[in-house]
């Protein structure tokens, strides 16, 4: 497929990164704010300000990066030294009028990639993270139609996008950028997903939030290297309204119905509106942007309904009640009761923890830390500043925890651990858990899984957790809930009265697209072709469902490595260009073919087995009723990237 770039065909032109603002600064405002630098990314930028890239042959060099690390493991004495260097090249940049020389040549960059992260950066990574970086200021994942493509036709397509969040606002972007009309369907009253609804205390991301945002669209100003939620949704209005969405945008409606029309070649929607009203609509093609988990599932705990306080799930959280003093129960120990206990033992009387089993969590000493504002002059002032603090964090999350995951079949403790890899992060991560119980034998056999990193979603922890566990007014409590009655929680013999109840008990993730009825050629319900082990190719397309996309599709959730905001502007990409091949071929529908769609999920399968995740015994919310792994993509991220660039049109019908 030619997918040339066409100026006169897009609805609004590329956008660019955003360029680095001028240094006016005195010299002591720099020497300061230098004294926040990441020193690798300060030494890649003072690369590109001075165009001599001598400092890659140098005596100063960063060690491995690993997750969170941003220094490079150098002593106090070679950060000095670079800061003073960097003072020099920076005062130079500023009295030359912040000119700047050419981009290194690709083998420099690829140099400084490796330089940076003191470790080898293979080859076939290096076209994804220049993707991902935008150093060109290029954004290369944006819809590149061919000039064949008429401008009618594709005003003619429309495309129904369901859903507001990142995903869907992604799609929306790439949609206006390509010249088609569309529409995105979003239940809720305002934009965000996941961000908008979950509103708990603490609740905030767990992925940097410096490459948690799109790739063409960087935010300088985060307020956390881990962000709020009131911050993140702040970031989808922001994107919607930037990018000309928000006018595509119709809130307060929830597609109940969506049916593929194969006489008229048009899938028809059912609208419901937040009044009652109800409405007809139709596209040519749809794009599921729903997220995977949003349907908050509470377990049906005898007399539970009998309770005759508040109740509800983190995901729904109630602030209407006053729980200042009450005694509270939180059901639950994973991601959302990890940030939610810390942010709330002080403001109750008393909280009551009850755990299924524990979690690995990973020492973060940055998880609830503000961005100073002298990073965020730089992030903004320094040229590639930003652009290679992007690369340094999303490097070390990218594929190399994958072989802490895989199986060693003759490893010799398979139930602490699955590899020599995975057993040192158990070493690691216990010896982080001892430091934080203080000699307390009872909690840490309570807070000390069981089961191997990785099984479970991994956590971010700053001490924070287990220093609320410890309070005063906390009780972590490991029997199983038996009964809730009128006036409490009862665990076989014992019974803990509670003022309200507060489930942090995940989500129905195997109800795909739950509560959505989607109907495809054939009239098949896809929540009945799917039952709970759901199947797509790559994640995107179904067969019997043409123009038919999913974003954060089946087995697309990342557990081990990049962001979801990565994963879903690779899907994008894809959409778009399968999108794009059917218009060029003056195609009205492209579906996926049987054949693709079960030789992807075979290999799928028969890799996801030899990971962690599938571990015999341990509950954890990516496999299905069957013990089968359905959510979770096992795939390196560059595999991925590569897949996704392009489809295959062998793997489709088109018609």
């Amino acid at each position: 497929m030619n997918r040339s770039s066409n100026s006169d065909g897009a609805g609004q032109p590329m956008r660019l990164c955003p360029a680095e603002r001028p240094v006016t600064e005195d010299d002591a405002f720099i020497a300061a704010a230098l004294e926040h630098a990441s020193i690798p990314t300060l030494m890649m930028s003072m690369i590109h300000i001075s165009g001599d890239a001598a400092l890659l042959d140098g005596d100063i060099r960063p060690h491995t990066a690993v997750l969170g690390e941003i220094q490079g493991y150098l002593d106090e004495a070679q950060k000095a030294k670079v800061r003073r260097q960097a003072l020099q090249v920076i005062k130079q940049y500023r009295d030359r009028g912040c000119t700047l020389p050419q981009l290194p040549p690709p083998e420099v960059i690829h140099r400084m990639m490796r330089f940076m992260v003191g470790q080898e950066v293979p080859q076939e990574y290096v076209a994804m993270m220049l993707e991902e970086m935008n150093l060109a200021g290029r954004d290369s994942r944006a819809a590149h139609w061919p000039g064949e493509v008429a401008k009618a036709r594709r005003e003619r397509f429309r495309v129904a996008v369901i859903g507001a969040g990142l995903g869907g606002l992604l799609a929306g972007i790439r949609l206006g950028e390509a010249g088609l009309p569309y529409v995105i369907y979003e239940k809720n009253a305002a934009v965000g997903g996941t961000w908008l609804e979950n509103t708990y205390p603490g609740a905030r991301v767990d992925t940097p939030n410096h490459f948690y945002c799109y790739s063409f669209a960087p935010n300088h100003d985060w307020p956390h290297y881990y962000s709020t939620q009131p911050e993140l949704q702040a970031y989808c209005r922001r994107c919607a309204d930037e990018y000309g969405v928000s006018a595509n945008i119709r809130l307060n409606t929830t597609t109940t119905d969506i049916a593929y029309d194969p006489a008229a070649k048009l899938w028809r929607l059912r609208l419901r509106h937040a009044d009652g009203t109800r409405k007809m609509a139709t596209a040519h093609a749809v794009i599921s942007a729903v997220g995977q988990l949003n349907n908050p599932k509470i377990p049906d705990f005898p007399g539970r309904r009998r309770f005759q306080g508040p109740q509800f799930h983190s995901a729904a959280y109630e602030h209407e009640h006053d729980l200042r003093g009450k005694r509270v129960a939180v059901v639950g120990t994973g991601a959302s009761a990890f940030q939610l206990v810390p942010a709330l033992v002080d403001r109750v009387g008393e909280m009551t923890v009850f755990q299924r089993s524990p979690h690995w969590m990973f020492p973060n000493p940055d998880y609830h830390a503000e961005v100073p504002g002298a990073v965020k002059w730089l992030l903004k002032h320094l040229p590639y500043y930003g652009r290679w603090y992007r690369f340094l964090l999303f490097w070390p999350g990218s594929d190399g925890l994958l072989p802490s995951l895989v199986k060693d079949p003759d490893w010799p403790h398979p139930e602490r651990a699955v590899c020599a890899v995975n057993d040192q992060a158990r070493i690691t991560m216990t010896e982080w858990i001892d430091s934080q119980v203080n000699g307390n034998p009872e909690l840490r056999e309570k807070v000390v899984p069981k089961y191997p990193p990785f099984v479970k979603r991994m956590l971010q922890d700053n001490g924070s957790w287990l220093r609320a566990l410890q309070r005063e007014n906390a009780a972590l409590v490991t029997d199983p809930i038996t009964e809730i009655d009128q006036q409490g929680i009862r665990c076989g013999d014992r019974h803990y009265a509670v003022d309200a109840v507060i489930y942090a008990t995940g989500f129905h993730n195997h109800k795909w697209l739950h509560p959505m009825n989607v109907r495809g050629r054939s009239g098949r319900l896809l929540a009945e072709a799917w039952g709970d082990e759901p199947q797509a190719n790559l994640g995107i397309t179904v067969p019997d469902y043409p123009n038919f996309f999913c974003i954060y599709g089946p087995a697309t959730n990342l557990a081990h490595a990049g962001s979801l905001v990565f994963n879903s502007e690779c899907q994008v990409r894809y959409i778009m260009q399968c999108i794009g091949a059917l218009l060029e071929r003056g195609c009205q529908t492209i579906e996926c073919k049987v054949e693709a769609a079960q030789d992807y999920n075979q290999r799928l399968q028969e890799w996801v087995r030899q990971l962690v995740w599938s571990h015999d015994g341990t509950h954890n919310w990516y496999k299905n009723s069957q013990g089968k792994v359905t959510a979770n993509m096992p795939w390196r991220l560059v595999d991925y990237w590569r897949w996704t660039k392009e489809p295959n049109l062998q793997e489709y019908h088109l018609a």
